[in-house]
């Protein structure tokens, strides 16, 4: 429940602090005073954006400040995912800068305003004049059954399930049309793989073919100098071994008397042996080289259709075609296998409906098994509250199709006088009609929420006389399970409840300020008397005021 409110700087309001209590609580106060800005300063807790114009002095910052007991509510996990330090008496505090900027605590943990709103949906439930026009739109009418057939696990887990699907759904559209348009590029593909898979490429295979092309085109020039070089070295006529073999012989001659004359000749020697090798190596070498037009030619055209493959392919080598080869390999390979990930996915997403349907069927068994006894709840407090030919029905639709909300489409229906015939909400129903419709409505509703706060924003208006009287009551019966706030014109409303607040304002340093206090059994009296006569306030206001308090 809400303990206390704090606000600074907030419209009319300079600055007032205010405690709250269990049970009906009414707060009253003339036109204008600013019973409405206190709701809008609390609306800032629960996440509500706000901007510069809030702020009563434009150089100072706006501060309100909430304290909640929660110690009856569950929610230590939310606060532990979050992050944030758990305390029964929940402070929550909403700051506006006057350069424009909002932060937002919770016991002085910074939070977002999601996470705000998220807290504030668990704490608090404003309800002003203007809802009630929400009671035309389908989707409220849809989350009303679904609160008093206490649907939310369920409604989560068809929300999770829900988006599940559609993902899969998502998923298998883009996994078609990548198929659809690969299977377009399939046969071009294929015609690249094959040309290069008939090139037979092998890497490293350029450089050895063109290597050899050029030993190709210069084969008789290589034969000829090759034997040339054996023959000058060792041939038959006059050479380099023959001259070598005859300066050994001549340094044998000095051995027996020139002692130096024998390294020489093993330097000689050692050269000798040496040319000899190479003589030998030339002459097998140029007896291998073969002048071969064929295979030439082959060589040629090889690495003409190399080079024509790396231009045509943009490239510039092989192991880039081969490269470019596997890549070709890969996008066959997936563009073939789209049928099987196709039928693994559409099974996917069967299997995701068949949930969805058995939750959402589920759904559609609670709402429709709480329809008649919803139906004759709101009848009841109908009559209660003055609309004794009241006819309320709801009509319930099973969609073809999911939706965010299930396979259900429901429609309020309402006839406040006989004979009529009972029509859509927003068709028939007057302001005073819809108000006390709503009323009744979030009177059963409030059985079914864990709320503990509610707080009605002149949700009375339109009614009056012994009509008030019955909707204070109704109101009345509701704080008997959570904390009920009532902003409200009404005195008959305003006997009824257990506190009350009056919201005031008066004139300080020339500003018009808002405050708000906590008023006495005398001044209780006096404030219903004066609603009950004006300002003027009689003798006969004052008795019937002490008779609406007893």
């Amino acid at each position: 429940m809400l303990v206390s409110l704090s606000v600074q700087n907030y419209a009319l309001i300079k600055h007032l602090e205010i405690g709250f209590k269990p049970g009906f609580s009414i707060i009253t106060g003339e036109t204008g005073a600013g019973k409405s800005i206190l709701v809008g300063a609390l609306s800032l807790l629960l996440g509500q954006r706000a901007d510069t114009s809030v702020l009563k002095n434009k150089n100072q910052k706006c501060i309100v400040e909430g304290v909640f007991d929660i110690k009856d509510l569950d929610l230590r996990s939310f606060y532990e995912s979050l992050d944030i330090d758990y305390d029964n008496n929940t402070i929550v505090r909403r700051e506006i800068i006057p350069g424009g900027k909002s932060r937002a605590f919770i016991n002085d943990t910074p939070v977002n305003l999601n996470q705000l709103r998220d807290l504030g949906l668990k704490l608090v439930d404003i309800h002003s004049q203007h809802e009630n026009l929400n009671l035309g739109n389908h989707l409220f009418q849809l989350m009303i059954i679904d609160t008093v057939a206490h649907n939310r696990n369920l409604f989560d887990q068809y929300k999770e399930l829900y988006s599940n699907y559609l993902s899969k759904q998502d998923e298998l559209a883009d996994l078609t049309e990548k198929a659809r348009q690969a299977r377009a590029d399939l046969d071009y593909y294929s015609f690249q793989h094959q040309q290069l898979e008939e090139a037979k490429l092998q890497q490293g295979e350029l450089d050895e073919i063109e290597s050899e092309a050029n030993t190709l085109n210069h084969a008789e020039e290589i034969k000829f100098n090759l034997l040339k070089v054996a023959d000058l070295i060792s041939g038959d006529g006059t050479s380099v071994l023959g001259l070598m073999k005859d300066a050994i012989d001549a340094l044998d001659k000095l051995s027996g008397f020139f002692p130096q004359s024998k390294e020489l000749r093993d330097r000689i020697e050692s050269v000798y042996i040496e040319l000899k090798d190479i003589s030998g190596e030339a002459e097998i070498q140029g007896e291998k080289v073969e002048i071969d037009p064929g295979r030439l030619q082959f060589i040629q055209e090889r690495i003409d259709q190399l080079y024509n493959l790396m231009h045509k392919h943009d490239l510039q080598s092989v192991d880039e075609l081969i490269k470019l080869k596997e890549e070709l390999s890969q996008k066959i390979s997936t563009i073939t296998s789209y049928d099987d990930m196709i039928g693994k996915l559409t099974a996917q997403v069967e299997e995701q409906r068949q949930k969805l349907n058995d939750i959402a069927s589920k759904l559609s068994d609670k709402r429709l098994e709480v329809i008649p006894e919803l139906e004759g709840k709101v009848i009841d407090l109908l009559k209660q509250v003055g609309i004794p030919n009241a006819r309320f029905s709801i009509v319930h639709k099973k969609l073809g199709n999911f939706t965010l909300q299930g396979k259900d489409h429901v429609e309020f229906l309402f006839s406040a006088n006989k004979k009529a015939d009972l029509q859509e909400i927003s068709k028939v129903a007057s302001g005073g009609e819809l108000s006390r419709l709503m009323l009744s409505i979030k009177s059963l509703v409030s059985d079914s929420l864990d709320l503990p706060t509610i707080i009605f924003d002149e949700v009375d208006a339109g009614v009056s006389g012994e009509i008030a009287e019955k909707v204070g009551m109704i109101m009345k019966s509701m704080s008997a399970g959570l904390q009920v706030i009532n902003i409200t014109h009404l005195p008959q409303v305003t006997a009824r409840g257990d506190y009350h607040y009056l919201v005031y304002k008066y004139d300080q340093d020339e500003a018009t300020v808002t405050n708000i206090k906590l008023l006495n059994a005398e001044e209780r009296v006096i404030e219903l008397a004066k609603m009950l006569s004006g300002e003027e306030v009689t003798d006969a206001a004052i008795s019937h005021a002490k008779q609406l308090l007893n």
